[in-house]
């Protein structure tokens, strides 16, 4: 099997992650168009105005093909956001999600910020484990109907 080679997000590459956000969480959640739109709307800010020093995404490819990404974003000077973490669903159990997220964190660290935090649907419980395995805290859970249909929202965190 080829290795996973993690590069950094480029604008060629956004046509891809919105379509693989949108196709994945229509499939595997029900989530509507609109989930679509918000991933796109996040990452033509992220290509407009990121700061290459403190703010960077990941794809995950293995030979020409994209698994998933990640995204560290700044909150404020030393709060950082992960964004946009996906993982294609015949690149799960190989250990990506936790390269993926150690590799975000290990960047967030890096640069100095003390805290992550991310936002979330409690209905990502595979997404949650890993969190909780990293030692991130489920900080806040509200009720919510987002993307067309009923799920509960969740706010984690972690010091770094």
């Amino acid at each position: 099997m080829e290795k996973i080679d993690l590069r950094r997000f480029e604008a060629q590459d956004r046509d891809w992650l919105v379509a693989a956000h949108a196709d994945h969480y229509a499939r595997e959640e029900g989530f509507d168009a609109t989930f679509g739109m918000l991933v796109a709307e996040i990452l033509d800010g992220f290509l407009a105005e990121h700061d290459p020093a403190r703010e960077r995404g990941w794809i995950a490819w293995r030979g020409e093909r994209r698994l998933g990404s990640i995204f560290c974003v700044a909150l404020s000077p030393e709060v950082a956001k992960l964004r946009l973490f996906l993982l294609m669903p015949e690149a799960r159990g190989q250990g990506l999600g936790r390269r993926l997220l150690e590799t975000c964190m290990g960047f967030a660290r890096e640069r100095g910020y003390r805290e992550m935090q991310l936002w979330t649907h409690e209905s990502h419980r595979a997404a949650g484990a890993l969190y909780a395995r990293a030692g991130w805290d489920l900080v806040e859970g509200a009720p919510v109907t987002s993307f067309g249909k009923p799920n509960v929202e969740q706010t984690w965190r972690i010091t770094l």
